[in-house]
């Protein structure tokens, strides 16, 4: 939180290397705890609290005799499953015997969809993903526009059949029937069908909002390229 500066030990010359102003201050994520009354035994601010404690205070001492105290007490609770021949299991880390690392059980790598994904929260030490699940919403939309606009065709052909129906044949009426703008045979609409009778042009928002979706999919794979390439 403050500032850091690199001494040069031969000339004594000093550089700023990091200032965080107010401005880097204001960017930086909230942190989201849990309440400490709330936090069970081994929670890490719960379990080393008196070490923290000196530390803040300057008590370096005092931190290392608080840090021994823990560890002989993990050692003691150790040595006693061993001699009772208890099997220790973590609550939220496994084994991997392969690599013989332990890894945590609840561990998200997917890429962040910032088009479906608000927020990530940790609750009783599982990593949970909030979703707004924006791209079921659009296609339910369009499909909303789609059903108003084949429903609204399938209307125009059936009044155009009664009118077909309802006159005499003679040359007028031939000449009307053939001025349909819809073939007698259309029956069902499929989504080909659709498109090729001009439904694919979606209602206004639905255009707008699928443009400004293309884009942040298009910025969406860049991101998530450079992350696969971070993770490599």
């Amino acid at each position: 939180d403050g500032e850091v500066h690199i001494n040069e030990l031969k000339n004594g010359n000093a550089e700023m290397f990091w200032n965080p102003t107010s401005e880097v201050r204001r960017q930086r994520l909230k942190r989201h705890i849990v309440l400490f009354e709330e936090q069970t035994d081994f929670e890490s601010e719960r379990l080393w609290q008196h070490v923290t404690s000196a530390i803040n205070k300057g008590d370096q001492h005092k931190a290392t005799q608080e840090k021994s105290v823990l560890e002989e007490e993990q050692r003691n609770a150790a040595r006693e499953r061993r001699e009772n021949g208890t099997e220790w299991k973590p609550l939220l880390f496994q084994h991997d015997a392969t690599t013989n690392e332990w890894h945590y059980k609840y561990e998200d790598l997917r890429p962040w969809d910032p088009l479906n994904d608000i927020a990530q929260f940790e609750k009783n030490g599982i990593l949970q993903t909030m979703e707004r699940h924006l791209s079921t919403r659009m296609s339910n939309h369009k499909t909303t526009c789609m059903n108003n606009q084949i429903t609204r065709h399938k209307r125009s052909v059936k009044d155009c059949r009664r009118r077909k129906t309802s006159d005499q044949p003679s040359n007028h009426s031939q000449n009307t029937e053939s001025s349909c703008s819809t073939p007698e045979s259309v029956q069902e609409l499929s989504d080909d069908d659709g498109k090729y009778l001009g439904f694919e042009s979606l209602c206004a928002q639905c255009g707008k909002e699928m443009n400004h979706l293309k884009e942040i999919h298009s910025a969406v794979l860049s991101l998530q390229r450079a992350q696969q390439d971070i993770h490599r």
